[in-house]
């Protein structure tokens, strides 16, 4: 893996992985704003009351996967969840209807992490029990493009 040494000028370069080492990334470039979603899909991938995600160009994310760990699954027609086979962590999903794009974990990069919180999605089914308390925008499905 590279270091941050080695990011192209103003871009950065992030690195992650899952929980048990076998599966790492790099992701060249900015990051977006983290989209925190709210749906009960993404909480019971997760096992937590939302998912933390960053959209991330596929040509942006390099996997190092050596051992072959990763695997998917497809939650919904078009929607698929990959995570490491061995350790069971989420790493990133993806969607036909945004070919290109991964919706990678916060979660899963190694800090520091430059950047911040966004805005939330399907947060009219945020699980009842987790209060949203800030501040930033609230999308009741997908937000606007």
């Amino acid at each position: 893996m590279n270091t941050d040494q080695d990011a192209p000028p103003g871009g950065g370069l992030h690195t992650g992985g899952c929980l048990c080492g076998a599966v790492r990334y790099r992701v060249s470039g900015p990051l977006a704003p983290i989209q925190f979603c709210h749906c009960s899909q993404c909480r019971k991938a997760q096992g937590g009351a939302f998912a933390a995600n960053i959209p991330v160009a596929e040509a942006a994310l390099e996997i190092d996967d050596p051992e072959g760990r990763l695997t998917s699954f497809e939650s919904s027609p078009g929607k698929v969840r990959v995570f490491c086979g061995a350790c069971g962590s989420p790493i990133f999903s993806k969607t036909t209807a945004k070919p290109g794009v991964r919706r990678l974990r916060a979660g899963s990069l190694d800090g520091p992490v430059r950047t911040g919180p966004g805005f939330h999605i399907f947060a009219d089914s945020r699980a009842d029990w987790w209060p949203i308390l800030d501040a930033l925008p609230r999308y009741s499905e997908r937000a606007p493009d």
